[in-house]
């Protein structure tokens, strides 16, 4: 299908401009004014704004094994309902994708009930070097180490086999850092205070700051010994800052970091109203540390602006702390998120676009996406910035049915969603006739 997009306001690479976009056979094959087709279907975004489609490069859809809670169909399909028209997804799924042949048989689910496009790292434990070694680079986003607590025996805690993977590692390392020591130390503290009626409140204490410094250091300690590209996610303290530079040079920058959404929404101060709604890992900190993360971010030292997207039943979400697994359903809702704190003056919506579109790009060096520009793949977002909506659960896309943002309000709305070329979202309806692309990486 062909469309021509006429009088919109593109935001892109810290601009803003009028300019039509013509899209034809998936690509962008011009950007201009007075564009022309006989053959497109016209769509008249005066008024609107056209952006990048979010690249998220971290989320959790469950599947395989962990399908009662979400389904990479269901979570593909709420990603792009908000505007986010690529995903990288996590390993720690039943099985764990921690050989090559399981990793293979997550990207033909992916293939076949994908709206988005997608990628899926590769997991590591402490006795499967030989299949991390395997990982294409071209076709693969990276390697996900778990630093700190996870699922199954996706923790590697093994100081050998952490050297040896940082050594050798093919392609960009994801890191999830907390001190597991440290955790079990002031959980049992906690247990021996509460037993089993320990508050949500006690989540950031347990999950301190100091759990998150021991590890984030030790990643950079090892990644300047060994010249390893490493990302570290989800970046959570005020102290973890210094650990990171500025700069958007990612062929010489090897230590690159991301920030999410939640932890810039939310402060400790929360959890006595939200409990575990808000329990997540690495924990929702104090509100100096949210106010520290947003300063880090206008001053460029967080490279990308993400989800961790993590869903959970709203039954399980009930159970007391011990119990209740963290994580966040977040995807549906993170673009609006973030232009709702541009509203607010926290931080630029071409900022925004910079952080949550175009860094992912560069950063993973992912083969023609994250811009607007003639010759890369169609990933539109078409953004309505004059018009509200409420989140509720009847209009919640994900299996698990809830978010902590519901009764939330958003100054602006999606309208439209283009996945290489396809018209995915359509002001509520989906067209599901074509499914999302692998992403391909420009890497030897």
């Amino acid at each position: 299908m062909e469309y021509l997009i006429k009088n919109a306001t593109i935001i892109n690479q810290h601009k803003r401009i009028e300019s039509d976009v013509l899209i034809k056979d998936g690509l962008i094959q011009k950007v201009g004014n007075n564009v022309s087709s006989s053959t497109a279907e016209i769509i008249d975004a005066a008024g609107k704004w056209l952006v990048p489609g979010v690249i998220d490069d971290q989320v959790h859809f469950r599947e395989p094994g962990l399908t009662h809670k979400a389904n990479i169909y269901t979570e593909a399909k709420a990603a792009v309902a908000g505007g986010t028209t690529s995903f990288m997804e996590m390993p720690n799924t039943n099985p764990q994708a921690t050989t090559q042949e399981l990793l293979k048989e997550k990207y033909q689910i992916g293939s076949k009930t994908s709206l988005a496009n997608y990628s899926f790292f590769m997991g590591t434990t402490n006795h499967n070097y030989d299949e991390i070694i395997k990982t294409d680079p071209r076709t693969v986003c990276g390697i996900k180490i778990f630093m700190g607590s996870s699922t199954g025996d996706m923790l590697v805690d093994d100081d050998h086999i952490l050297s040896r993977i940082f050594a050798n590692a093919p392609t960009i390392i994801a890191l999830h850092c907390e001190d597991e020591q440290t955790i079990k130390e002031n959980t049992q503290k906690a247990i021996d205070e509460y037993g089993e009626e320990i508050p949500f409140s006690e989540h950031p204490i347990i999950r301190n700051h100091k759990a998150c410094l021991l590890s984030s250091s030790k990643a950079v300690e090892l990644a300047n010994k060994y010249g390893t590209r490493i990302h570290i996610l989800h970046i959570s303290t005020a102290d973890e800052i210094a650990l990171f530079h500025a700069g958007d040079n990612y062929k010489t920058k090897n230590i690159t970091s991301e920030v999410c959404v939640h932890h810039l929404s939310f402060n400790s101060t929360q959890y006595d109203e939200m409990g575990s709604k808000i329990k997540c890992n690495p924990a929702i900190k104090n509100p100096d540390d949210q106010e520290a993360l947003w300063q880090a971010l206008r001053d460029g030292k967080f490279d990308v602006i993400a989800t961790d997207h993590a869903p959970h039943t709203w039954d399980e979400k009930q159970n007391k702390y011990l119990k209740a697994p963290s994580g966040l359903p977040l995807v549906q809702h993170s673009l609006q998120l973030m232009l709702e704190h541009a509203k607010n003056g926290k931080i630029t919506v071409e900022e925004v676009i910079h952080r949550m579109c175009h860094k992912p790009a560069e950063l993973f060096e992912i083969d023609r996406r994250g811009y607007v520009k003639e010759g890369y793949w169609a990933d539109l977002v078409l953004v309505n910035p004059n018009a509200q909506m409420t989140v509720a659960k009847d209009n919640v896309l994900y299996k698990c049915g809830w978010s902590p943002l519901e009764g939330t309000t958003f100054h602006h709305t999606i309208e439209k969603t283009f996945v290489s070329g396809h018209l995915a979202y359509d002001n509520g309806s989906f067209d599901e006739s074509k499914k999302g692309e692998r992403l391909l990486f420009n890497r030897s």
